[in-house]
């Protein structure tokens, strides 16, 4: 997924995607106006077509791969 640098907020857990629920990490801001939000699953698979109605995309699922910041104790 190509990364669009937004002056958008960071999507949090209350994001949802739009077509399965789970938590949302891309946005998508369409050309004709509105937005689309996507787990990582349904952002990459459809992918091809976001790209040809995208104005940005917002990809935040480096996410999912960094490193927890939580202690050992807060576990």
């Amino acid at each position: 997924m190509t990364t669009v640098l937004t002056s958008a907020s960071p999507l949090t857990a209350a994001d949802r995607c739009d077509r399965c629920g789970a938590q949302a990490y891309l946005r998508v801001v369409l050309l004709s106006g509105g937005e689309l939000l996507f787990c990582a699953h349904h952002g990459r698979k459809f992918e091809p077509e976001l790209k040809k109605i995208a104005a940005e995309i917002q990809d935040e699922t480096e996410r999912l791969t960094a490193p927890s910041n939580a202690s050992d104790e807060d576990r």
